[in-house]
Order: structure tokens, then C-alpha cells, then sequence
């Protein structure tokens, strides 16, 4: 039981195949119809001539109704746990959640939701019969606002509400249906070229404000954010983020020359998570080094920023698994943006996907990760041996207050290498 997906261009579609299980039910059931016609067959086409061939004929007939009986109550229970195994693949694709006899739901979203037969029919090989557009299981948990996002003008402007539909995304509604509208584009003028990019200042007009308390990347400046690795991170000429990296302030600062002579000269692509404004993945850039950026735009437009800078950023939840094949980073980077709070286990899983993604041999810098207090220390200390991997950087420190409460708090910057596993 299960499903298939298959890139088709940049989308990626899903298809219903047969599952093992009821093939061998089928194979079952086949059996059974068999071995009662050729019982049948022996009984008719033989020729009783004593009294103890007749009883062995009425035994026989009595064994056939037993069989048949058998027979249909397998064919009953075949039936049953068909349905059964029906409903549990809607379950677990979540294609069927959506009832689309609703009322109130978008011609859109019901066309872009409906099933669709494969051109050529059944695929021989896979068994795969059609196609089912790829949506985000718990889009049904927020449908009025998924409703409301896929209500537009067919090949007219979209509605300027990425708020909107980050606010889905956060909701665990991930991927997002396609729509059949124009995004809103903002005119890019004044870009520079890269380089030079990496370090001059984005202006205010090239990027969206819609839905955001500030206006200006001055205000973005002044204000506490979310993410509290951005710190006046989006001064690139006069505030801290331009030594970042470069320079130190404490002994959790570690240098990327540094780190990049434990890689051995085998740098070359990375991933970094919670990358504020992209300024990890700038440096490495000047190193030759390709950075792939993670990003939300939390209460501000992390994502054009970076971009501004001729930087990659991805928008993508950390609920999301990467969409990245096995072992292709030589390094992960990640700050206190790898902590999504919650249960554990969800931090569990998230250092599995990580780990996924990372060669062996690979490194995995953990920077200034954020201690709430001693024991979210230990948790995560504890969760890290769990890889096996080697220390080759490990380093607990205090450090005051970013925020300017004064307060002192606990970091952890360690950089760990993944064993080879067989």
C-alpha cells in the first residue's frame, strides 16, 4: 500500500498503485474457485457402483457445500478488507480529506484537487492508473483559509497575500496548491552585479511590505525580530553583520576559514538554516562555496533580501521535509533556528532529515544554538550522540543579552563530522 511520485517539470504528482497486499487476496480468492471446481469435477464425472462409493459421493457433496460456504465467506472478508484497505490509502494519502461536495469551496480548488486518468491508461509497471495533485495533509485543518487563497481571477493578477499563504505554510498546509494567476512582481531596479551584490544595501523599493509592521529595512533595524540571530542584520555596511564570521566576539564565534580547513579542502556546497539575511552563505560565496538558504519571511522579507544579495534562499518550513536527495551537502549550518520547539521528537526527526542530507564525512556546524536553560543542554547534547559523529569543535559559553536585557545566557557552538556508516 501506498503511493508514487514522479517529477513532472518542476511539479510533482502523485499516483494510486495496487498494493501487494491485494494482489495476494486476488491470488487467494483465485485459488479457492479453482480447487472448488475440480473437487466438483471429480465428484460429477465419477462412477459410483456400490453403496460405499454412494456414501463416498454424499460425503463428497457435503465437502463441496463446506467449500463453497468456505468459500463465500472469503470472497465476504476479500470484500471488507478491500474497502478497509481503500479507505486507509485515503487516509494516508490525504487527497480524499477534502470533501469537495462543500459548498463554499473555490471552483479552483476543486479543479486543481480533482483526479486525473493517466493519457496512455495503467501503467504496466507500477500498476499506477492516475494522477492526484500533491497538497499538504493538514490544508483540511485550515480549508476556510485555503479557500480563501485559492479564490482569484483565472489568469488575472493573484491576490497580494504571500502573508496569506504563509500563514498556511505554518499551519503545516505544505506544499501549497498551484494557482492560475500572475504573482505580483515588484520592479528590481537597482541590483548590482555579484559580487558586488553580497555587501551593498537593498533598497526599500524592490521588495514587498505587504503584511509586515515595518516598511523599511531602518525599522527592520531598530526592531527585536523573531529570529534572534538577526541582529541589525540588515545593515550591511555600518552594524556587526559584516565582520560576522570574519571576526570574533566570543569563544562560540567560530571562523569559516577555520571550519573549512577541518573540511580537508572538500567544501564545496553547503546548507544553512535560520540564515537571517544571508550572510553566512555571502561569505562562504567569496570562498567559492555554494549556500543554499532557509528561510520564512517572519516579520520581515528575508527571502528577497538574500536574493537581493545573488544569494539561493528556499522557502521552506522546517516542518517540510528537504527537498534534497540523500548525502549531497558537504556541510550544514545551523543556528538557533534549528530549534522549532515543541516536543522532541520533533527536533528528533528534523536532525534525522538533516543528517539525510549531509555525506559522510561531511560537517555539521552547529553556531551559537541557543540553551533555554541546563537541561535543553543536556537534551541536546544527548540527542547529538546519538550519530555518532566526531567533535571536532565543541564549545559551551555565556554570553550577555543580544536583545539588551543585560541577562546572561547559554550558547552551544560545536562543529561535528558524520562517520561513515555501512
Amino acid at each position: 500500500m501506498g503511493s508514487v511520485s514522479l517529477k513532472i517539470g518542476d511539479g510533482t504528482a502523485r499516483f494510486r498503485r495496487a498494493t501487494l497486499c491485494s494482489s495476494a487476496v486476488n491470488i487467494l480468492m483465485l485459488f479457492s474457485v479453482i480447487t472448488t471446481n475440480l473437487f466438483a469435477l471429480y465428484a460429477f464425472t465419477s462412477s459410483p457402483k456400490d453403496h460405499q462409493n454412494h456414501q463416498l459421493l454424499h460425503h463428497t457433496h457435503k465437502n463441496i457445500t463446506l467449500i463453497s460456504e468456505q468459500v463465500s465467506l472469503i470472497a465476504t472478508q476479500i470484500d471488507v478488507s478491500q474497502k478497509k484497505l481503500a479507505k486507509m490509502e485515503k487516509e494516508l494519502f490525504g487527497y480524499e480529506s477534502f470533501d469537495l461536495s462543500r459548498p463554499n469551496l473555490p471552483n479552483e480548488l476543486k479543479l486543481f484537487l480533482q483526479h486525473h486518468q493517466l493519457p496512455l491508461g495503467k501503467d504496466s509497471r507500477t500498476g499506477i492508473t492516475e494522477m492526484v495533485a500533491s497538497v499538504g495533509h493538514s490544508c483540511e485543518k485550515s480549508v476556510d483559509f485555503l479557500s480563501q487563497y485559492m479564490t482569484y481571477k483565472v489568469s488575472g493578477p493573484c491576490p497580494d497575500d504571500w502573508s496569506l499563504a504563509q500563514k498556511l505554510i505554518l499551519r503545516g498546509c505544505e506544499p501549497l496548491p498551484r494557482r492560475r494567476c500572475f504573482a505580483k512582481s515588484v520592479p528590481k531596479v537597482g541590483l548590482y552585479p555579484f559580487p558586488l551584490s553580497l555587501w551593498k544595501p537593498v533598497s526599500d523599493k524592490i521588495v514587498t511590505w505587504t503584511g509586515l509592521g515595518c516598511k523599511s529595512f531602518d525599522c527592520l533595524n531598530k526592531k527585536k525580530l523573531i529570529n534572534r540571530d538577526c541582529v541589525n542584520c540588515f545593515d550591511l555596511v555600518n552594524g556587526y553583520e559584516n565582520q560576522r564570521f570574519v571576526m570574533t566576539r566570543g569563544k562560540n564565534d567560530f571562523l569559516i576559514a577555520d571550519v573549512l580547513a577541518l573540511g580537508s579542502g572538500g567544501i564545496r556546497i553547503g546548507f544553512d538554516i535560520g540564515g537571517g539575511s544571508g550572510t553566512f552563505a555571502a561569505r562562504m560565496a567569496e570562498r567559492n562555496v555554494t549556500v543554499i538558504t532557509n528561510t520564512l519571511n517572519i516579520d520581515a522579507p528575508f527571502s528577497e533580501f538574500i536574493a537581493a544579495r545573488g544569494l539561493f534562499p528556499l522557502y521552506l518550513s522546517l516542518d517540510h521535509r528537504f527537498p534534497f536527495y540523500d548525502s549531497v551537502f558537504d556541510l550544514v549550518h545551523a543556528t538557533s533556528g534549528l530549534d522549532i520547539g515543541g516536543k522532541p521528537e520533533k527536533l528528533e526527526f528534523l536532525m534525522f532529515d538533516l543528517d539525510r542530507i549531509l555525506r559522510a564525512g561531511g560537517l555539521f556546524w552547529l553556531d551559537n544554538f541557543y540553551c533555554a536553560n541546563e537541561e535543553k543542554k543536556r537534551e541536546l547534547t544527548r540527542l547529538i550522540e546519538r550519530f555518532g559523529y566526531k567533535k571536532l569543535k565543541w564549545v559551551v559559553g555565556e554570553k550577555v543579552d543580544s536583545a539588551g536585557s543585560g541577562k546572561s545566557e547559554i550558547y552551544l557552538s560545536a562543529v561535528l563530522q558524520k562517520p561513515v556508516r555501512v
